[in-house]
């Protein structure tokens, strides 16, 4: 059987769809399962267990729903038996019309209902990962009990004395606030003399990440690789950490399905569905002070930059560290 399965648009979600690809597995052994991946996030898909064909989509090539249909139809040729549609949009599901999949199967939202053979209603208040397995076992009518987030790293990497920083998220509701973001790197540096900081982002993250190095203490133990990794180098960078301290992002989920020790820091985000699905050697720490969190805002409507965040306890974030740290 040959299956093709749409991934999600965001990089937290593509890492939290691992275990629904795992679990395909399980219960189509023997089958060639291929992906479809934005094209920005295809690098992550080379990390993916047991893909076979990556195909890589871009929206700036195949503009709108027509663009969409074009696309899709050049994979006709493929004849896949079962396509899963991850994504809740319509223009995913108008891609899987569109290769002729004998089965199109996706949560019945934004009224797919007449371009997918089989739609389910998508449960609520779940994690994100067990939301996307639900579909599967909807569609098979088979539980799934096996349920672990991973990728996997091509080159062997040790354990460096290095622990890896992402203050960083697309929502400014979970990015932390430069000064606390400073000050927190101040008290982090003094409290483990001996370790080195490794602050990641993206390109377009990179002016961020200048103010947060400007004036700061103990500058020699600090490196600066935003926009200089593409993110198979961020997940093989990430991989030779001792811990990663992090917001509600993309390499939080990152780390934590390489086993890397993780704490992540909440704001605005709801944890409970969408915090690193792996309970091994991850922390997740929120201030817990305000009335209006989690709002799952992307900005912060009352007070302009995210409250939350300025309120996390650094102290509880230095002991959180040194457990990672002291007992690695």
């Amino acid at each position: 059987m040959k299956i093709l399965v749409r991934l999600p648009n965001w990089l937290g979600d593509v890492v939290m769809s691992t275990a629904f690809i795992q679990a395909v597995h399980q219960l189509y052994r023997d089958s060639q399962i291929d992906v479809i991946i934005k094209k920005e996030l295809s690098g992550i898909a080379a990390l993916i267990p047991g893909l076979t064909h990556i195909h890589p989509f871009s929206k700036e090539e195949y503009k709108g729903l027509g663009g969409v249909y074009r696309f899709g139809k050049k994979l006709r040729s493929e004849k896949y038996d079962l396509f899963f549609c991850l994504p809740d949009s319509l223009s995913s599901a108008v891609m899987g019309r569109a290769i002729g999949a004998k089965k199109r199967v996706g949560f019945g939202k934004e009224g797919r209902f007449f371009l997918l053979t089989n739609n389910y209603k998508k449960p609520l208040n779940l994690h994100r990962t067990d939301e996307y397995i639900s579909l599967l076992e909807q569609f098979t009518g088979k539980k799934i009990s096996d349920r672990v987030v991973k990728l996997a790293v091509k080159q062997n990497t040790s354990p460096r004395n290095l622990v890896v920083i992402n203050f960083n998220s697309e929502a400014t509701s979970r990015r932390m606030p430069v000064d606390k973001g400073r000050h927190l790197l101040n008290t982090i540096t003094n409290a483990f003399k001996t370790t080195k900081f490794a602050l990641v982002g993206s390109a377009k993250e990179s002016a961020y990440i200048d103010q947060l190095l400007s004036d700061i203490e103990n500058s020699d133990r600090l490196e600066n690789y935003a926009g200089k990794t593409n993110l198979e180098g961020l997940c093989n960078l990430i991989a030779s950490a001792k811990a990663v301290l992090t917001t509600d992002s993309g390499p939080a989920h990152l780390a934590n399905s390489l086993s890397v020790p993780t704490i992540v820091l909440f704001g605005a985000g709801n944890e409970h569905n969408t915090a690193p699905y792996n309970k091994q050697q991850l922390t997740v720490l929120r201030a817990g002070k305000l009335e209006c969190e989690p709002c799952v805002r992307n900005t912060c409507k009352l007070y302009g930059i995210p409250k939350c965040m300025q309120l996390l306890d650094e102290m509880e974030i230095v002991n959180a560290l040194s457990l990672y740290l002291n007992h690695a």
